[in-house]
């Protein structure tokens, strides 16, 4: 009798979630459409809903709020939400590539980062002389060249008479120096929140510090920034991480948060898959088992293109 009972129970605990259909009108604001997406009952629109709960939660609990991201998301739109973000006070830390602060500092000094297809003939798109970063088609000249321009201008000011200097402290120099409102380096300025760049020589930035260092001597502190994120971690009660795509940035996060246990709490915004052993198809469970994210944390991946996913899940926490 009590193992039916058990199993009754079990039941309707199963059954307890019923589908909703989801209404959208015209006057439907954004964190209307989550909570729908919540209720709608397929497939990954409840987790869009079940990760906005628990990014508020890490924000409720006064958690540090890691946010690391890949470059390619800042040669889109997604810039601006991510500078919103930062802007709203939902970002303590970030972990980033060297591609993200290139597109950065291209699109901040007027670079044309322009819409297209996946479909274009690239063989054509070099001789044109343009970049495709999927459907981002960019300038030649609005890239490479202007970054050199930017950091041959920049760094004699920034560096003065110094011989070492920590990427973050670089990240910030630069971002004093933006006007663009778009900017996140700019916004990372503004709100003192320290920009990692772990990979700092994949990417034209690095490039052009490592051609600049050939003349003018200054080698770049890594270990200073490897330290002030595991203080960060060490000082911490609780740490979360809002993870978008894989990587380097996703890894730096998780990783130093061993240290301490392990995140308290972690959403993957990603489009990876586990079968092929990467650490960017690495789901959340897996991290529990290298301790970088606790057995109790509150965690979730939701799959899929962080250009719809994470405006979705911005759009109702900062609603």
């Amino acid at each position: 009798m009590e193992e039916k009972d058990r199993q009754k129970k079990a039941r309707e605990a199963l059954l307890s979630k019923r589908v909703q259909d989801l209404s959208v009108n015209g006057g439907t604001t954004v964190a209307e459409l989550v909570e729908g997406l919540g209720k709608m009952g397929g497939f990954m629109a409840p987790k869009i809903y079940e990760a906005s709960k628990i990014m508020e939660e890490m924000k409720k609990d006064g958690a540090v709020k890691f946010i690391s991201f890949t470059g390619n998301i800042i040669s889109t739109g997604l810039r601006g939400v991510i500078t919103d973000l930062i802007k709203k006070g939902w970002v303590d830390i970030i972990v980033t590539t060297c591609g993200a602060l290139d597109h950065d500092l291209a699109r901040s000094f007027g670079a044309r980062y322009s819409s297209g297809e996946f479909e274009y003939d690239d063989v054509m798109l070099n001789e044109l002389g343009i970049h495709r970063l999927g459907n981002v088609v960019i300038p030649l000249e609005d890239y490479g060249p202007l970054i050199e321009r930017i950091m041959r201008e920049e760094l004699p000011r920034i560096l003065g008479g110094r011989t070492s200097i920590a990427p973050s402290d670089l990240a910030k120099e630069f971002g004093k120096r933006i006007a663009d409102e778009n900017s996140f380096l700019r916004a990372a300025y503004e709100k003192g929140v320290p920009v990692y760049v772990p990979g700092i020589v994949d990417g034209s930035f690095g490039t052009n510090l490592f051609f600049y260092a050939q003349t003018k001597k200054f080698s770049l502190d890594v270990f200073s920034d490897m330290s002030a994120i595991l203080n960060t971690v060490f000082d911490s009660k609780k740490t979360g991480a809002l993870i978008i795509g894989g990587g380097i940035s996703k890894h730096h996060v998780i990783w130093w948060n061993q240290f301490k246990e392990g995140l308290d709490y972690c959403v993957y915004l990603t489009t990876a898959h586990e079968y092929d052993g990467s650490l960017s198809g690495a789901l959340p469970k897996e991290a529990i088992s290298w301790g970088k994210i606790k057995p109790e944390a509150r965690h979730l991946a939701v799959f899929g293109d962080a250009t719809i996913t994470l405006p979705l899940l911005a759009g109702m926490i900062l609603e």
